[in-house]
């Protein structure tokens, strides 16, 4: 299993819907975890309903911060947004991937992020499998 941290700022949007598209399409292969370098303590509303959309309850998750996870090593670190406020996590491989923050998006803008998000996840999940 790899271990894989999604990090953004709040860890209530995009971190979130990462974490929980690699727990519906890796299981077998992720053991995913999220985190927020300023973490809001709450998951979006609209994360939740964006997620509710396609049969997953991001509700059951919460927004953690980047400290609880500072013993772990990862595989893969991730990160969304957070640019120099995402401080060093070790890892074995680190990328950014440059994925808008959807919080003031309508609902339909928020779709399409996490769209980008699954897709990115998929494609994370496709390379480790080869």
């Amino acid at each position: 299993m790899k271990k894989v941290l999604f990090v953004c700022i709040e860890n209530s949007c995009r971190s979130q819907m990462a974490e929980a598209f690699a727990n519906m399409h890796g299981r077998d292969i992720v053991e995913a975890y999220s985190s927020g370098s300023s973490p809001s303590g709450i998951v979006n509303k609209k994360s939740i309903a964006a997620m509710s959309e396609i049969g997953y309850d991001l509700s059951r998750h919460r927004s953690k911060g980047i400290t609880e996870f500072s013993d772990i090593e990862f595989d893969y670190v991730i990160t969304m947004g957070c640019g120099d406020r995402c401080p060093f996590i070790k890892s074995r491989n680190r990328e950014d991937w440059q994925i808008p923050d959807p919080k003031d998006m309508d609902r339909e803008g928020f779709r399409k992020v996490r769209d980008l998000v699954r897709d990115s996840v998929d494609k994370l999940i496709d390379q480790l499998r080869n």
